[in-house]
């Protein structure tokens, strides 16, 4: 028991700490303030009540990214039919609070376009400067595989940013 107290203290105070970073991952999904505020929320809620399967301490960052991320998938496959072509000017709407420029939207609307699974890999790589050994460890995905889909991932993004 005194474990899962010691557990359930360092996932709080990882939660309280890197707010912003399990924040940003969200909203990298949403694209919504709101949304990803309610994601966190959730996900806060599952980390702290599922502590005890934390298998090493050491890892409960990413474990919690993770959770983060499995919790914004689960909701855009749930709230999809309410998600419209309001997005961009959502985006510009909040453009003061994460200084947004143009080219940066053009690039969130190109992150759109990828499936879950490669937004997944180019946010926790490129936006939250994570080491591939920690983006598989996250994804539980082999190493090998999280390099094929970054590339893949990025081949689009070139794509999708010269089309327009």
């Amino acid at each position: 028991m005194k474990l899962k107290e010691k557990k359930e203290d360092i996932i709080s105070k990882l939660l309280i700490n890197n707010y912003d970073k399990y924040y940003h991952i969200a909203y990298s999904y949403t694209q919504n303030k709101n949304d990803a505020q309610d994601i966190v929320q959730e996900g806060a809620y599952k980390a702290i009540y599922n502590s005890k399967k934390l298998r090493q301490v050491k890892y409960a960052d990413t474990w919690i990214c993770k959770i983060i991320i499995n919790e914004a998938i689960s909701y855009i496959k749930k709230n999809r039919f309410n998600w419209d072509k309001d997005i961009v000017s959502e985006m510009k709407d909040e453009k003061d609070m994460f200084k947004i420029e143009d080219d940066k939207i053009e690039l969130k609307q190109a992150l759109d376009k990828l499936t879950d699974k490669e937004r997944a890999v180019i946010v926790l790589r490129y936006f939250e400067e994570m080491s591939l050994n920690d983006v598989a460890y996250i994804l539980g995905e082999n190493l090998s595989t999280v390099k094929s889909r970054i590339y893949r991932a990025l081949e689009k993004l070139k794509e999708y940013m010269i089309v327009k």
